[in-house]
């Protein structure tokens, strides 16, 4: 049989248009219902800006253009500087003009600050990590010595990336250096000696892991002579010249490529106390938990952005007769995606609420490590099927999943991995009663509306009476933070989701494979929480 010669080659068919500016605020219905509390005027102009179709391609430019490190200037002097795309900085100007970091210190909300650690997680996530410590250090710093100083610049609304000393400066950014090469999360370990001198103090050892090395400043931890001890190490000197920091090299990591990581030294680098001696680790705590706020919150941005990009696909692309959104194995599979995501979404805002209100600080404390562990868990299978959604198309850098992808498992070893938070959370149980009786009340308010629910939490109980084994702590984690979502979504603006989510998620008996929705729901409402 003779070829056709009239059917086209080489004509672009059944392929998705781009996707154009796009509005991240008014376009999630999600972020809208469960961020309700947030400041609708900062999130809708940070999710337009974020949204535009340049800002997408400014996160190609920060992730395909690696940072360099210079280490020395042409004739041999020390710089230890780390050169970005430029892309990188307009990403940290529009996120800290914005308030990111400053907002929750100077008026406004945990809430919304948190929304738009999910609004920049879409789209460059990289960029967070030095604007999510700045946000972090400066309850850690309010009672310290160097508080007048520093927090007028950390708490500045805007971006300030002259390498300059901090008096010098309209705003600042602050990192974190605690991790070293023999101790890891042990941070007890840690070998970095500090001495105390006529100048002041002096710092000398090593940090595997300095998060966002061209920080003004960095919190991190030495050894005194009372003991682990929490200090503020800045970048530059009052006089103009640089700290004793050397930067010994780059991390090269599998994702978070538009932001570095180093390995530093400190040859006598000066430092001022934060804290009292020997009481490091409680003091750099106050920044922890709060960079845990944003290790839960990020996820839930990064499992929207997968699967946003998966559903435009699916209603643009067909296969074997039909558009993909209207065959019912791919409703159902994106579905049950959805609820992962929803309900990760409603679990890191729920958090961020808590942290607004004092009274609420023990169940901030345990709900906010349960929700780091669950969302983080969830994370890289929602990113991975969103990829399998669009088969090869998901596998190429031409789309913003493989970005996606490598940047899932990091918010779940960032602030401690897994087993780590889970031994945080017994740990919590046991020396603060206060926290388990807040989870308690909140899980005990979302009785009576399903009754799944209560079959689930009755088996909580029965089982877990009292603390569980070491052995069986992630066990309990994902029990208790599942339940902890579907009680968040119990008593939020979307009982119908509840309900499914419920159906889905704590019925023991059936499989937690994605795409395998129980029969009796409809997956059309679920899909709808994807459109505006």
């Amino acid at each position: 049989m003779e070829p056709r010669s009239d059917l086209p080659t080489h004509d672009v068919t059944n392929q998705p248009p781009g996707r154009g500016d796009r509005d991240l605020w008014a376009g999630d219905a999600v972020l809208r219902d469960h961020g309700a509390d947030g400041d609708p005027s900062v999130l809708a102009r940070y999710g337009q800006d974020l949204g535009r179709a340049a800002m997408a391609e400014a996160a190609r430019a920060a992730n395909r253009t690696s940072p360099e490190l210079r280490i020395f200037d042409a004739g041999g002097r020390r710089l230890d500087e780390v050169r970005f795309d430029p892309a990188y900085h307009h990403f940290l100007d529009l996120g800290l003009s914005a308030g990111y970091a400053s907002g929750p210190w100077s008026g406004g909300t945990h809430v919304t600050h948190a929304a738009m650690v999910y609004l920049q997680s879409q789209v460059e996530p990289g960029t967070c990590c030095p604007m999510t410590m700045t946000y972090a250090a400066i309850p850690a710093l309010r009672d310290s010595p160097v508080a007048a100083g520093w927090l007028p610049k950390l708490t500045h609304p805007g971006y300030d990336p002259a390498i300059a000393p901090i008096t010098a400066k309209t705003a600042a950014t602050l990192g974190m250096a605690m991790t070293e090469k023999q101790g890891g999360s042990d941070v007890r370990a840690n070998t970095t000696r500090a001495e105390k001198t006529a100048d002041g103090w002096r710092l000398t050892g090593h940090k595997w892991f300095c998060s966002a090395p061209m920080s003004d400043g960095f919190l991190t931890l030495a050894q005194t002579g009372d003991g682990l001890t929490c200090f503020l190490v800045p970048r530059w000197l009052e006089d103009g010249t640089r700290n004793a920091i050397h930067l010994m090299r780059l991390k090269d990591k599998l994702g978070n490529r538009a932001n570095a990581s180093a390995e530093i030294e400190y040859h006598g680098a000066r430092a001022e106390l934060i804290g009292p001696q020997g009481r490091g680790v409680p003091t750099i705590l106050a920044m922890v938990h709060h960079t845990r706020l944003d290790t839960a919150m990020a996820p839930a941005g990064l499992m929207r952005a997968a699967l946003d990009h998966a559903h435009h696909w699916v209603q643009h692309r067909g296969a074997f007769g039909r558009q993909l959104i209207d065959q019912p194995l791919m409703q159902s599979l994106l579905a049950d995606l959805v609820l992962d995501w929803e309900g990760a979404t409603a679990l890191g805002l729920a958090v961020s609420r808590a942290f607004d209100d004092p009274a609420q600080a023990s169940f901030a404390r345990i709900a906010v490590a349960l929700a780091k562990y669950l969302n983080n868990k969830l994370a890289v299978r929602v990113i991975s099927e969103a990829m399998e959604i669009m088969g090869g198309m998901g596998y190429v850098e031409d789309t913003p999943l493989p970005m996606l992808y490598r940047e899932a498992p990091l918010n779940g070893i960032w602030e401690g991995s897994g087993n780590v938070i889970c031994l945080d959370i017994l740990r919590s149980l046991a020396r603060d009663p206060a926290a388990g009786e807040a989870l308690r009340v909140v899980l005990n308010a979302a009785k009576g509306h399903e009754p799944t629910y209560d079959a689930a939490l009755r088996d909580h109980d029965a089982r877990w009476s009292g603390p569980p084994e070491e052995a069986e702590a992630r066990r309990f984690a994902e029990d208790t933070a599942r339940l902890l979502t579907a009680a968040t979504l119990l008593t939020g603006p979307a009982p119908d989701i509840a309900g499914a989510y419920c159906a889905a998620r704590l019925d023991a008996s059936r499989s937690h494979l994605p795409g395998s929705l129980p029969a009796r729901i409809d997956p059309k409402p679920i899909l709808a929480r994807l459109r505006s």
